[in-house]
């Protein structure tokens, strides 16, 4: 970046000298001609560099980002949306920046920005929501999940992460509606399953896996958890 600040300064120290060139010229020249120079030079004078497009402020947030650098990406991004308010790919990253840097209030503020320029998508409820659930606001994560079921119930984001965070709160049956509005059979009883393992309730995982397997004998991945089980 500094030798791109250099690289303008010497083409602005080339620009003044020859205007200056301009100038002592025009002053040897009167009439018509000499008032057409002395205005281009004006007109010249008064050019600025073009506006960084948010475009540009996004590639470098996404170079700082490959590079472990998230807060000089945040900069970026943030830089990006003071050139275009609305550019989806910047509040995107942003909301996820923050949410995984457990920085949850700047994080909700990103999502609902999200939702409000995608005109309340189901993903941006489903994004909101599973920050607020992170953040453990959970009544307020289920109040988005349900939005984006609401703008769209065929949504499986939505749908599923709904879903487990019914099953993480013991709501089995709750749980189970969720995934079979969206999920096969099998998968409704994986994904119980799965929540199950993950609290240590390894007899209700295994009844579950097993009813996995009988209705689809080709998941491969309920019996390798089911293997797994002690």
């Amino acid at each position: 970046m500094r030798a791109l600040k250099v690289a303008v300064a010497a083409l602005l120290l080339v620009a003044c000298s020859c205007l200056s060139k301009e100038r002592q010229d025009s002053s040897r020249l009167s009439g018509k001609d000499g008032e057409s120079l002395r205005a281009e030079s004006q007109r010249f004078e008064s050019t600025q560099d073009p506006a960084i497009k948010a475009d540009t402020y996004f590639a470098a947030a996404q170079l700082a980002e490959s590079q472990d650098a998230p807060a000089r990406a945040i900069q970026q991004y943030q830089s990006a949306l003071k050139a275009d308010p609305k550019y989806l790919p910047a509040i995107f990253r942003l909301g996820t920046l923050y949410t995984q840097m457990k920085m949850f209030p700047h994080a909700v503020d990103a999502w609902q920005q999200y939702a409000k320029a995608t005109n309340g998508s189901a993903a941006a409820y489903n994004n909101l929501g599973f920050c607020y659930e992170l953040a453990r606001r959970n009544s307020e994560a289920e109040a988005a999940y349900k939005r984006g079921i609401a703008r769209d119930s065929t949504d499986q984001s939505c749908r599923v992460n709904y879903g487990l965070m019914l099953a993480r709160q013991g709501k089995m049956s709750d749980a189970a509606e969720q995934f079979g509005a969206v999920l096969r059979p099998a998968e409704v009883h994986y994904n119980l399953g799965s929540v199950y393992e993950q609290q240590g309730k390894m007899p209700q995982a295994r009844a579950e896996y097993e009813k996995t397997l009988l209705l689809d004998a080709t998941l491969h991945d309920a019996k390798v958890r089911l293997a797994g089980l002690k």
